[in-house]
């Protein structure tokens, strides 16, 4: 079989060593006599595991104890619901930034059950980019400054983050990993791992334990960080295979470097692509300059006609997952940490060979 080089925003690519690893181990995990998806989540092998999985997460990030690592599920859209519910008390207010669909969607959640303040809203300049800090309207005694840190759909991210008094809390599901980011800086810093670290219906939360212990005693049992934190991921059967496949990146990523030498990595696949982008009028990549995402890159072509002939004759060469969120078309080549540089190699030639044939 020859595998094919995967664009998709997500589920995304897996490192090619983590599935061969998964599969080697896929009938007999350690000499157990069964597979990890078979193991209860209360056995002495799975306890290895997820406590392999959050030291992983711990060495990579630089998290301290300070922090809670907890592996969950619903992915990012469950964190929408449990983050106000958790840290905004009665009668406090919880600033959010809009700066696309997924933020957006956090907005929708804050607002059901309380007060949310949006300090900057980018819909009126179609999600381009972040906004600067002096264009914030943050507000006083708030309870915490939700972000996304990187917009799958439009393709923009933060380069730096916003300064607040406030706990910041970044949704990083699209990049989570894939740059040197100082733990220390944020309230929580939650992911959905199926574009970075893991296979779909996981989430990785790191969340400071002073914070945990905000939560209002009229929040769901299974919906408060602490009940999760107490019970170390495992008050319910946990996704045992996501955290399994979890664990097996951050093997590969020490296998290669680390955080610091993935980000060399990607800033140097984005930066080629880019180039190519940039060369032309051909292609129009719509995102800010200095807003652009190193793992989300996003251009249309001259007409739609183009942009779906583009993507059928790039699945053809073995290039999938290019088309563009079907809520802003286009196209989109997502770059993640486990996308390699040969793959990004093959989209260039084809880039191309494309213009030359059509522009």
């Amino acid at each position: 079989m020859t595998r094919i080089y995967n664009f998709n925003a997500g589920p995304a690519a897996l490192p090619v060593p983590v599935l061969e690893k998964a599969q080697e181990e896929m009938l007999d995990f350690a000499g157990n006599g069964m597979s990890v998806m078979e193991m209860s989540h209360r056995s002495k092998g799975f306890a290895e595991i997820i406590e392999a999985a959050e030291a992983g997460v711990r060495r990579l990030m630089g998290v301290s104890d300070d922090y809670a690592v907890l592996f969950l599920q619903g992915g990012a859209s469950l964190q929408f619901v449990m983050i106000p519910q958790n840290f905004r008390r009665d009668g406090k207010t919880a600033d959010y930034i809009n700066t696309g669909s997924w933020s957006s969607k956090a907005i929708k959640e804050g607002k059901i059950n309380g007060s949310v303040n949006v300090a900057w809203d980018g819909k009126p300049e179609n999600y381009m980019r972040v906004p600067r800090q002096e264009e914030l309207n943050l507000s006083p005694d708030v309870e915490y400054l939700h972000i996304c840190s990187n917009e799958t759909i439009g393709g923009i991210r933060y380069d730096t983050f916003p300064e607040t008094n406030a706990p910041l809390i970044a949704d990083m599901s699209s990049e989570i990993m894939s740059r040197v980011v100082d733990v220390n800086r944020f309230g929580m810093i939650y992911a959905g791992a199926q574009k970075n670290i893991g296979p779909s219906g996981l989430a990785l939360v790191i969340v400071r334990k002073d914070l945990i212990e905000r939560c209002p005693e009229n929040v769901p049992i299974f919906l408060r960080y602490s009940t999760h934190a107490e019970n170390c991921s495992l008050y319910n059967t946990p996704n045992t295979w996501g955290i399994y496949i979890l664990k097996l990146v951050t093997d590969w990523m020490d296998s290669i470097g680390g955080i610091l030498a993935m980000q060399k990595i990607n800033e140097e696949k984005a930066g080629a692509l880019y180039d190519v982008l940039d060369s032309s009028n051909f292609w129009n990549p719509p995102a800010d300059k200095a807003s652009r995402s190193i793992m989300n890159v996003v251009w249309r072509l001259p007409n739609e006609e183009l942009e779906d002939k583009f993507v059928n004759e790039a699945k053809k060469a073995g290039l999938v997952g290019l088309k563009g969120h079907r809520s802003v078309g286009g196209l989109r080549a997502s770059i993640y940490n486990a996308v390699p540089r040969q793959a990004v190699d093959a989209l260039i030639a084809f880039m191309k060979d494309f213009e030359a044939g059509n522009g």
